[in-house]
């Protein structure tokens, strides 16, 4: 299955023109080379997307267990890629410049490999349950799981105040559940499964052992972990100086990144800029719809 093509790359080009308006030195190093990554292997991909997509039937029966690797990494189009990387850059900054760029890079990988450990284990789980064989060739590719187990971590550090879920005010504690309803209810092609591995990940690190045992994996005591809240000296200028004292970011490294994160974003949240590029990769798609559903590529079957 390959890559549906298009002369102009319009979700890129708005990617690449959000990136740049960020500004590249106030993107965080691991949030950065993450979207690098992402977007290189869009443009050019390692395997075709049938070839690198995750499902139970290829992945655990076939054993190749490379797709483990390779599905978060594979975007089905460009308008996937970009409604992904701008969940990305947001998340990365707030979780990266809290955790430091070391840890947050450990984040990544393990949730990047866990999160598709879960969705097999899912798939798998209700091929077996309801007698659906079809489940088991559900094809995913995507980084929408990983992005909803930083959504849980982003919540579990930040846990006040209210998501705008499709206009509607939900409180940051619910808002990956909403979101999880509210993507399947707009887009029912998506990946159901790899969305909801992606918060049990995240669960399991917040309310469950996953972040001591990769602390000792890493060996780290847990008594000498702390997380100290980040100080923005406010400059004249209206920028503010992040000093990173993170255990496991760099010592004594700092930059200078806009006060107003909004700014970023022309005012949108979050999920006001989700919702936004949503619709507009569904009415991108509109003429293509039927063969996207035959498709059936899951988390792309369009991601977060």
């Amino acid at each position: 299955m390959q890559r549906r093509s298009r002369g102009i790359h319009a979700g890129l080009i708005l990617l690449l023109s959000q990136i740049f308006h960020v500004g590249i030195s106030n993107i965080p190093p691991v949030t950065l080379a993450t979207l690098a990554l992402n977007i290189w292997l869009f443009l050019n991909p390692l395997k075709p997307l049938f070839e690198s997509c995750l499902s139970v039937e290829k992945c655990y029966q076939q054993k190749d267990w490379q797709r483990l690797l390779l599905s978060p990494l594979h975007h089905a189009d460009d308008w996937h890629l970009y409604f992904n990387m701008v969940s990305m850059l947001w998340k990365g900054i707030n979780l990266e410049r809290r955790l430091g760029s070391r840890w947050f890079a450990y984040i990544i990988v393990t949730f990047s490999v866990l999160t598709g450990v879960v969705y097999l284990f899912l798939e798998f789980t209700l091929a077996e349950f309801m007698g659906e064989p079809g489940f088991r060739r559900n094809c995913a590719v995507g980084f929408s799981g990983v992005l909803f187990a930083l959504k849980v971590l982003n919540n579990h550090y930040c846990p006040g105040g209210l998501a705008n879920i499709l206009g509607f005010p939900v409180p940051n504690r619910f808002a990956c559940w909403a979101e999880l309803v509210a993507i399947h209810f707009i887009s029912p092609g998506t990946s159901f499964a790899g969305h909801l591995a992606g918060i049990l990940v995240g669960l399991m690190y917040t309310h469950g052992p996953l972040k001591k045992i990769m602390e000792k994996c890493a060996g780290i005591s847990s008594s000498n972990m702390h997380y100290p809240g980040q100080q923005y000296p406010f400059n004249s200028s209206g920028y503010s100086r992040y000093q990173d004292d993170y255990p496991y970011g760099r010592p004594g490294y700092s930059e200078d990144v806009p006060r107003n994160y909004d700014a970023y974003t022309a005012g949108l949240s979050e999920e006001e800029q989700l919702e936004r590029a949503l619709r507009a990769s569904l009415w991108d798609r509109g003429a293509l719809k039927a063969g996207t559903k035959n498709n059936n590529l899951g988390d792309f079957v369009v991601s977060e």
